[in-house]
């Protein structure tokens, strides 16, 4: 499969969830396209939200709509998701009632960006509490599909019958491995701070411009044994995307954009303690931050540092096609 294929795959699973719904969901569901300030409106709280939620569906559209989410993201993605969003249930028990939006795996929202199909651009969001997928289609054949962020609260689930879960478990590990493989000399120059951030620094902009600059320890300056976990970290967030798009980033990144990435880590070495990395590279920022809730709360985004929310690609359709603009 390519990524025309999953372009078309997308296509057809939300022509098939539009067609579910009646008038007034899909006046929920769909937003006009060129509303770029809605469609660049990404976050990972809970919050009010444009589109349809879950809640609202029955349970044929609720299946169309995951239909939808399993060909934004890869199998083990879409694992990933569900997951994440079965934590939902587990955080409300821990904070109990009163809060203003309560968890709830329903309050998660479809957005349909557009007109489906044909040469004209359109997109697709799918986001709720620590999920944001965010889908870019032009000239019905490229596909941008970035901010991708997951989220993890708890990190770890502690008691109950899930206890021992661990929803982002290769993003936690494989930055720890990665620091704990490194010389004396290495880790000083990789640590930029005692102290991690109680966020990821990028947030939630619609673009990464001049938030995080790259910094701590070169890819160049490590071993070939550390490369490889570098590159097993890097591809771990690539990897969450469908599988016909990550082998072509996977593929566009390439050895030289991988060596020239830096990783830089903050706060606690060891497990237990707040805790932030990010690797940066040329063109990409895998982000990510445990610093809440007695660090047992992970943010870790994907970001395409010139591509996020298809922008590249579109700035090229608008240049061929639309000459005036």
């Amino acid at each position: 499969m390519n990524q025309a294929d999953t372009v078309q795959r997308m296509a057809e699973a939300a022509g098939n969830f539009l067609a579910s719904l009646d008038a007034a969901g899909r006046q929920k569901a769909v937003i006009d396209f060129a509303d770029s300030t809605e469609r660049k409106n990404w976050h990972y709280v809970p919050r009010e939200r444009a589109g349809l939620p879950l809640k609202e569906m029955d349970a044929r559209q609720r299946e169309l709509a995951h239909a939808l989410v399993a060909t934004g993201v890869s199998a083990s993605g879409y694992e990933k998701v569900s997951t994440i969003i079965s934590l939902e249930p587990i955080l409300a028990e821990l904070e109990g009632a009163g809060r203003r939006f309560q968890r709830d795996p329903e309050l998660y929202y479809v957005s349909i960006f557009g007109a489906i199909g044909g040469d004209a651009p359109w997109g697709w969001r799918f986001e709720g509490h620590h999920v944001s997928l965010n889908h870019t289609v032009v000239q019905g054949r490229m596909l941008g599909s970035t901010p991708l962020f997951f989220g993890s609260n708890p990190a770890e689930v502690r008691h109950g019958e899930q206890a021992g879960l661990r929803a982002l478990r290769e993003e936690e590990d494989l930055g720890r491995q990665l620091l704990h493989e490194l010389d004396g000399e290495q880790k000083a120059m990789a640590i930029v701070s005692t102290e991690a951030p109680g966020d990821i620094l990028t947030t939630n902009v619609p673009h990464v411009r001049g938030e995080v600059a790259p910094e701590g320890l070169g890819s160049a300056d490590m071993s070939a044994a550390q490369r490889q976990i570098l590159d097993a970290l890097v591809e771990v967030y690539v990897r969450r995307q469908p599988e016909a798009v990550a082998e072509a980033e996977w593929a566009r990144l390439g050895a030289a954009c991988l060596q020239a990435a830096h990783f830089a880590w903050a706060g606690a070495e060891e497990r237990g303690g707040p805790h932030y990395y990010r690797v940066q590279g040329p063109s990409f920022l895998a982000e990510y931050d445990n610093t809440q809730n007695d660090a047992n709360h992970i943010h870790a985004v994907w970001r395409d540092l010139h591509d996020d929310f298809g922008e590249d690609m579109l700035r090229r359709h608008y240049r061929q096609n639309h000459r005036q603009l």
